[in-house]
């Protein structure tokens, strides 16, 4: 019988997540991706209940780090077995591996995802070099799976928001599953990573797919290249260190602008539900916490959890100190019509980031913290446009399909953001907040 049979659950902040027949017990799962920001995370989410999932073999180059074990209760740590593999090595050679390993597999989750370095992921300039890495690697992994002779009864391939265009320019909101790919516009690596799933599975008719679109992630893992909320962690910390106030740097429509983020603790559930479901079988989901975030809220808690006396300069109301940044419109946006969506910028995170008394506040919060802070994210490839991206008001996902089909599960973004924050302290990314909890939107 399907989830909706069961009654819904909770597991800290996540609620009304699904549960399923307790007859599916003792499965086994590949997480490609394992020590990233959403494999790790779907790991977490798997780990959750104690018998659905016997092992998780965990692949990437390097094992999880005992920072990332500890936030696994000691119950969870036995159940993952760590396959080191390279996704740039041939079909052959992660089939080698595999076989090594015994790996078996009843799902399989593919997380696999390398980023350029010195360039930004929501650039559309990057798109080709994105392309050159990133569809290789799976096409690999798609390989060694026949290779080695595992059969999955899913595959389910994450890929992201920016399969609409939002990134690109105008595009037609809510997003929706089935809205045309804008493929003409500009390349995109999850466009061929879902032709090589699709042929993949044809030619291996025991095998269905999943494709899951998550928007601006939240997360904890030591190196998150896609962490769209580290940044202003970084800022409100050294903020408070200076003794000034946090910034935002667009305009009051920005600084109001709901905007849906995608928690991947609750992603990694919504990814269980899916490939454990028949009925999902063979479709695509957007991914959302289902509790849009204004800026201006968060920014709010942001000067509580780190104790920034001087307050917060909120939004510039002097139209003359705007830069605008423009997206495609017309013909060239995904939309096909309308005039390019605009962005006011009067001060940039990023450029923040450039100035070395910044970085010089972090060495001595490292410094005082009893080793407790142990990296400088001034130096370890945070990318801290993310922040400035979020000022972009690119359109929600409808989770309107998620809905129909039956997953109900539902975080507070405010309480997971502060969660990440917590988590990645525990990591020594960055301080903890010094506050117990974030206060609810409720």
């Amino acid at each position: 019988m399907g989830s909706e049979h069961y009654p819904l659950r909770t597991s800290g902040i996540y609620r009304n997540l699904p549960t399923f027949d307790p007859s599916l017990k003792d499965l086994k799962a590949i997480v490609v991706g394992a020590t990233g920001i959403s494999g790790f995370n779907t790991i977490r989410s798997l780990l959750d209940t104690p018998d659905r999932w016997s092992t998780i073999y965990a692949l990437s180059r390097h094992p999880p780090s005992s920072a990332m074990m500890s936030l696994l209760t000691p119950e969870q740590r036995p159940r993952i077995k760590h396959v080191p593999i390279d996704l740039t090595s041939s079909g052959a050679e992660i089939a080698s591996s595999l076989k090594r390993a015994d790996v078996e597999a009843d799902h399989v989750f593919f997380y696999g995802y390398q980023h350029p370095q010195g360039m930004s992921a929501m650039d559309p300039a990057t798109a080709d070099a994105l392309v050159e890495i990133n569809v290789p690697i799976f096409r690999n992994f798609l390989d060694a799976l026949a290779l080695a002779r595992i059969q999955p009864k899913r595959i389910l391939l994450q890929t992201g928001g920016k399969n609409y265009g939002g990134h690109i320019g105008r595009a037609r909101t809510p997003y929706i599953e089935s809205d045309p790919q804008p493929k003409h516009l500009s390349n995109n690596f999850y466009y061929p990573q879902e032709d090589a799933l699709f042929a993949f599975c044809q030619e291996h008719p025991g095998t269905g797919w999943n494709v899951i679109r998550p928007f601006a992630i939240v997360g904890a893992v030591p190196n998150a290249a896609m962490n769209f909320f580290l940044s202003f962690a970084v800022m409100a910390a050294v903020q408070s260190k200076k003794g000034k106030p946090i910034f935002f740097g667009g305009d009051i429509e920005e600084w109001q602008y709901e905007m849906c983020h995608s928690t991947a603790r609750l992603t990694g559930y919504l990814s269980e539900w899916a490939v454990l479901e028949d009925k999902c079988k063979n479709q695509s989901f957007n991914a959302q916490d289902g509790s849009p975030l204004s800026l201006d809220r968060f920014f709010e808690e942001l000067a509580r959890w780190y104790d920034v006396k001087n307050g917060i300069e909120g939004p510039e109301l002097d139209e003359s100190k705007f830069q605008t940044i423009k997206l495609a419109g017309g013909k060239d946006s995904p939309l096909g019509y309308g005039p390019p969506p605009a962005t006011k910028v009067s001060r940039s995170i990023a450029d923040w980031a450039k100035e070395p008394a910044n970085e010089g506040a972090w060495k001595e919060i490292m410094a005082e913290s009893n080793g407790q802070v142990r990296t400088n994210v001034f130096e370890a490839g945070v990318d801290f446009s993310l922040g400035d991206f979020l000022l972009h008001r690119i359109g929600h996902p409808s989770v309107a399909k998620l809905r129909r089909f039956g997953f109900n599960g539902f975080v507070d973004t405010m309480e997971s953001v502060f969660e990440m924050y917590q988590e990645m302290a525990k990591l020594g990314v960055i301080p903890p907040p010094v506050v117990d909890a974030a206060r609810p939107m409720i």
